[in-house]
């Protein structure tokens, strides 16, 4: 097994390095001048804002956006002074439910010295801490905590014991820990020391600087990436280190004379012409980490999509039909995933919630084997990383520590057509959109034009499917609407002018519709909209609705009763009422006499039938039919339309 770093360097623009493991891309690190990384930088800022309500605080420390500190993170010494804890008992975090609240511990516009533990991603701020750590190449040095740690990873307890017990040896500063990383197991108790007082000596200047410093400062900055990686990743298992850049091979050949003096010759430089990457075929392998697809060797793929506080992972069995069983098929491609999964997770830097989606087994046992090669194959992630037990329906939640954006968020940028959805809207529902905006826009009295700018297949289709109605609203308004053929304009993205008539730009999109809207609306009475409907010069029939009384005819004969219409079954139902925009047409006053009522006289006509006799019973327990009172109503009105002294003929 041969392990190798490539060091890719472009001067003053990036730095790329690559670990290599028999020819495969196991892990990349990528940083650019313009975005270099700020995490583990020390900051003395200031607090702008104190939220009691999410228990945190936001910190001023001189960059574009503040830094999000939380209870969590405030070290004890900023407690109250009757919640303070002394110095041998600050070992670690006290938990959340221990600690005072924020609004007593820190203030508006109070100094505090932070450090960066993630950087700000998305629309979220940097997250700081007050815990205070300056790493070394064997050693983590952690002002004021009096706690003496070993690394994780190292999970043999005599081997964790024996370190223990090297590290009480040492000769620690009164008001300091330590913490032994990797790379200092099996050394010797010299080594450590030493790294133990070059990590003194740079905590005291930066003491210094503390002091001097006016907020907001930078006081103490990490090194580069090249240096942070030989610091952090190289070991024994990689044989040799192959840079491009004779600066950048110098300074590591310096690196490793001060930290590891027996490894300094395994450091080479490269000398072709096509390029470091490209010659040992990195640079295939790069470019298939930007996509949504990855393929497996068994003929099965990976499905990754990435949100943003969320990533989905798929595995679809593909082509792989090896085995007639489909249990031991879904085992075999499980497990092979199991390992890829974990591979691109740190290829692409995917941090967060991850949700995996397995195929389904149904043997307990086979779900346990895909869950332990997917721990085992995490364990050589540098990230802190949490796996769940897969379900029953092959599904596996688990956490990975998101430190700064991932590989794909700091390579591309936000598409400006989609704005990131990779989804346009079609022709059809662009140009109704416009046509919905025009009905507004012609609407305001002050407009006289409207211009529309639109890409050029929008426009096309304006201007060939919505002719005619283009054309109607322009009749009928007295507006002229002009549409413009923009290539230039990203994606769906639509531009509507509105001008008066003088030719100034003219504000149409304020406003509360809603109240606008209530101002139009009118509830109307369906009889009404009945009798507006009906053929003009028609006499009411017998399902048709009568002339309206006035107020005075009303008042006049209070205790009538009104005449019953029948409908299809016999009664009329109670009165409706619907909501409308269409105002009510007035009812006509004079309607034409009935046919019976035929007389020389020069009177004027009598009142309608259906209006009761001033004598008319009011007793309300006289039923009398339809037919009845319809006769009777017709004799009377045939009576005063006769003159006096002439009988009927």
């Amino acid at each position: 097994m041969v392990k190798e770093m490539l060091i890719n360097s472009v001067a003053g623009a990036e730095c790329r390095i690559a670990i290599v493991q028999d020819g495969k891309l196991e892990e990349l690190y990528t940083e650019r001048t313009s975005s270099a990384s700020k995490v583990s930088n020390i900051y003395k800022g200031r607090v702008t804002n104190v939220e009691p309500s999410i228990q945190a605080a936001f910190v001023d420390f001189g960059q574009n956006r503040n830094g999000f500190l939380h209870i969590s993170d405030i070290h004890p010494q900023y407690f109250p002074e009757g919640l303070k804890i002394a110095p041998e008992q600050v070992g670690r975090k006290r938990p959340h439910s221990q600690r005072p609240p924020i609004q007593d511990c820190i203030r508006r516009g109070q100094e505090v010295v932070v450090q960066m533990t993630k950087e700000s991603i998305g629309t979220k701020g940097s997250t700081l801490t007050t815990y205070l750590s300056i790493p070394g190449r064997l050693l983590v040095l952690m002002p004021n905590m009096l706690r003496l740690g070993v690394s994780r990873k190292v999970e043999d307890a005599q081997i964790r014991d024996k370190a223990r017990k090297i590290l009480s040896e040492l000769k620690l500063p009164s008001d300091m820990g330590v913490i032994l990383r990797t790379a200092g197991f099996g050394r010797s108790k010299r080594d450590l020391q030493r790294d133990l007082n070059y990590l003194t000596r740079l905590w005291s200047s930066v003491k210094q600087r503390i002091n001097e410093s006016k907020v907001p400062a930078e006081i103490y900055q990490e090194s580069d990436l090249v240096t942070r990686t030989i610091r952090d990743v190289y070991n024994t298992d990689i044989k040799r280190i192959i840079c491009d850049d004779q600066n950048v091979a110098k300074k590591v050949k310096e690196f490793l004379q001060v930290a590891t003096p027996r490894t300094k010759h395994g450091v080479e430089f490269y000398k072709g012409k096509e390029g470091l990457f490209q010659d040992y075929g990195l640079e295939q392998e790069i470019e298939k980490i930007y996509g949504r697809r990855v393929a497996l060797q068994s003929g099965g793929s990976l499905a990754i999509d990435q949100t943003e506080a969320l990533v989905a992972i798929d595995v679809n069995s593909g082509k792989f039909r090896e085995h007639n069983d489909a249990e031991t098929t879904a085992l075999k491609i499980n497990q092979e995933a199991a390992g890829e999964i974990a591979r691109q997770l740190r290829l692409r830097d995917l941090g967060g919630v991850i949700i995996i989606d397995f195929i389904d087994m149904r043997d307990a046992k086979h779900r346990r084997d895909v869950e332990k090669t997917l721990k085992e194959a995490m364990k050589i992630d540098r990230a802190k990383t949490k796996v769940l037990r897969i379900s029953t329906l092959g599904i596996v939640e688990m956490t990975r520590q998101r430190i700064r954006p991932s590989l794909k968020d700091s390579i591309y940028r936000r598409c400006g057509y989609c704005n990131g959805m990779g989804l346009l809207k079609s022709e059809e529902s662009q140009s109704l959109l416009v046509m919905r905006s025009l009905q507004r826009a012609t609407s305001n009295n002050a407009v006289a034009k409207i211009e529309v700018s639109a890409t050029p297949s929008v426009a096309h289709y304006l201007a060939n499917y919505h002719r005619t109605q283009i054309s109607e609203l322009e009749r009928r308004t007295g507006k002229t609407v002009i549409i413009h053929s923009n290539s230039d304009l990203p994606g769906d993205e639509l531009n509507i002018r509105c001008l008066n008539e003088r030719g100034r730009e003219v504000a149409w999109e304020g406003g509360d519709l809603g109240e606008k809207a209530q101002q139009v609306i009118e509830t109307v009475n369906l009889d009404e909209i009945e009798d507006k409907q009906a053929i003009p010069g028609e006499a009411p029939g017998e399902n048709q609705a009568g002339p309206k009384k006035t107020e005075e005819q009303e008042a006049a004969s209070p205790n009538e009763k009104k005449p019953r219409r029948r409908g299809r079954r016999g009664g009329r139902k109670h009165k409706k009422h619907i909501t409308t925009t269409t105002e009510t047409a007035e009812t006509p006053s004079e309607t034409k006499p009935l046919p019976e009522a035929k007389s020389e006289s020069k009177e004027p006509p009598a009142e309608q039938a259906t209006e009761p006799a001033p004598d008319a019973p009011t007793d309300k327990k006289a039923k009398k039919t339809h037919r009845g009172r319809r006769k009777k109503s017709a004799q009377e009105a045939e009576k005063k339309q006769t003159p006096q002294g002439h009988e009927p003929a």
